[in-house]
């Protein structure tokens, strides 16, 4: 499988996470976004959208981070499943999931940050107060959800989709020096996540594109 991967990406982060916890072999394609390559038609032909990541698995093409981790669970069940097997608790786990993939990250990823200072003229200052509230938003009410879990992860004492999605989010925090005094459910499970081989593998410091 190749994945089409941009390493601060927080979508391909997610996925590399995935493929490291199903142990599968994959190849890095990388897509430089602050070079302008995923609007390339090269790429494009490949995902429309020009967003990453994309994975092509050698018959298709999958595009949308979280799409991609369920169907590598749902086609490698036999490692690591990333979905509690309870129906009331994959649905509580993809709830935890979403808030993080759907609420707060496609407020504050590149494509937005950049029109708000190159479209709108708003300065860096404002960019990342812009930043930073939506984080607040969204982490506060995650630690809320979280703080009485008494697990050592998002969902239970293995990671899941929930951590899949949390810890690249917890990485975009830390680079926009966002205080995390708050939060310390949620830093107590990025750091359990971290001290794994699948996330630190994943990690952006970790990529050849680094």
């Amino acid at each position: 499988m190749k994945l089409y991967d941009y390493f601060r990406s927080s979508a391909a982060y997610r996925v590399r996470i995935t493929l490291n916890l199903k142990q599968l072999n994959w190849e890095s394609v990388p897509v430089s976004l602050l070079n302008g390559e995923q609007s390339d038609s090269s790429y494009t032909d490949i995902a429309p959208a020009g967003l990453v990541p994309a994975l092509d698995t050698g018959e298709n093409i999958l595009t949308q981070s979280l799409a991609i981790c369920e169907y590598l669970d749902e086609v490698f069940p036999g490692t690591a499943s990333i979905l509690p097997l309870d129906g009331l608790a994959r649905a509580q786990c993809r709830s935890l999931a979403y808030q993080v993939g759907c609420d707060i990250h496609p407020l504050n990823n590149l494509r937005v940050l950049k029109y708000l200072k190159h479209d709108l003229g708003v300065s860096d200052e404002q960019k990342q107060q812009w930043y930073h509230h939506w984080l607040h938003k969204g982490f506060a009410a995650l630690e809320q959800q979280l703080k009485h879990q008494g697990t050592r992860f998002c969902c239970g004492d293995t990671p899941t989709l929930a951590d899949i999605c949390l810890v690249p989010q917890m990485y975009n925090a830390k680079r926009f020096n966002l205080p995390l005094s708050d939060y310390p459910t949620l830093v107590a499970i990025n750091k359990a996540c971290n001290e794994l081989d699948a996330f630190i593998a994943a990690h952006p410091d970790n990529s050849p594109q680094a």
